[in-house]
């Protein structure tokens, strides 16, 4: 049986709260950039020749800048192109902010079907739900769902992949 993809995007975004998620995650990298660009300024010496002067001014600039970034608009872009959906036939998802990845898993190949949790996760209530098929290139990945929703949706596809088994055999 072959599913074609549906015309139109999945129905579903993720969980408003992954935009908190990504935000702190945006926060640790800045931090992380912040403290390597401070070890430079404290243990390189500014009379150091070659382009040590230009690089102790702007390599401040673009850690500001890419903490605008991770803080302030990937979290939002992100939430935008993260799209899901669960029909009665397959498991849809697209992804992708310049190449745009539409996968598309059908219920009679779910083989497991796995709810996680990350550290960061937890703190959002937040999980994400693997769905995976016997083919190194079916396995879907739904982030950020709410917690509630991604064990729903994990048990409602065991059991309808359960039962295309059950009506195989």
């Amino acid at each position: 049986m072959s599913i074609a993809p549906p015309a139109r995007e999945p129905a579903w975004p993720l969980s408003r709260s992954a935009i908190g998620l990504w935000v702190a995650e945006g926060v640790i990298e800045s931090l992380v950039l912040a403290v390597g660009a401070t070890a430079f300024l404290l243990f390189v010496p500014s009379t150091a020749g070659g382009p040590v002067p230009v690089l102790r001014w702007s390599i401040p600039v673009v850690v500001v800048l890419a903490a605008i970034v991770f803080v302030g608009v990937r979290p939002w872009l992100r939430f935008r192109v993260h799209r899901w959906e669960v029909t009665g036939d397959a498991v849809y998802t697209l992804t992708g902010w310049l190449t745009r990845t539409w996968t598309l898993v059908p219920v009679s190949r779910i083989q497991t079907v796995d709810v996680t949790r990350g550290v960061l996760q937890q703190l959002f209530g937040l999980a994400s739900v693997a769905v995976l098929t016997a083919s190194s290139q079916g396995t879907v990945r739904v982030p950020h769902l709410e917690s509630d929703v991604a064990h729903r949706v994990a048990d409602d596809l065991a059991r309808r992949a359960e039962q295309v088994r059950d009506q195989a055999t």
